[in-house]
């Protein structure tokens, strides 16, 4: 079997992960339960964003609400890897220049016609690289 070596990985390699975009898991609470849901999403000036419909459970957990956000690459054969997680307070990105940049540098699947556009600054940021012998 092989032996896994744990690491952690500060804030810039951190950021340097997430800026790759692409999809991650928000984490909520829903009726007092942990709850996830994946979404599309891109790192812009150090904040995560992501869409959601205006209505439902994701758009109420996410107003203005502390929320984790994590992202991982992991080999499932060899178990090496990585996984980084953010936790932070919701708001809503209202201001049309930023909503209209973001538009052209948002990957597949990321959505805010006649939605919102939520943005997760990364209060605390950690994670950890997982290396296999």
């Amino acid at each position: 079997m092989n032996r896994g070596q744990v690491m952690q990985v500060d804030r810039e390699k951190c950021l340097a992960l997430l800026g790759s975009g692409g999809i991650g898991r928000v984490v909520y609470t829903a009726g007092a339960l942990p709850a996830a849901q994946p979404v599309a999403y891109v790192l812009d000036a150090g904040e995560v964003l992501f869409g959601t419909p205006v209505a439902g459970e994701l758009a109420e957990a996410t107003r203005n609400a502390v929320v984790a956000f994590e992202i991982d690459q992991i080999d499932c054969g060899s178990g090496a890897g990585w996984t980084v997680l953010g936790i932070g307070e919701t708001y809503d990105v209202t201001d049309p220049g930023r909503v209209g940049a973001l538009a052209e540098r948002t990957p597949a699947g990321f959505s805010a016609i006649g939605g919102r556009v939520v943005a997760l600054p990364l209060a605390r940021l950690t994670g950890r690289w997982i290396e296999v012998r």
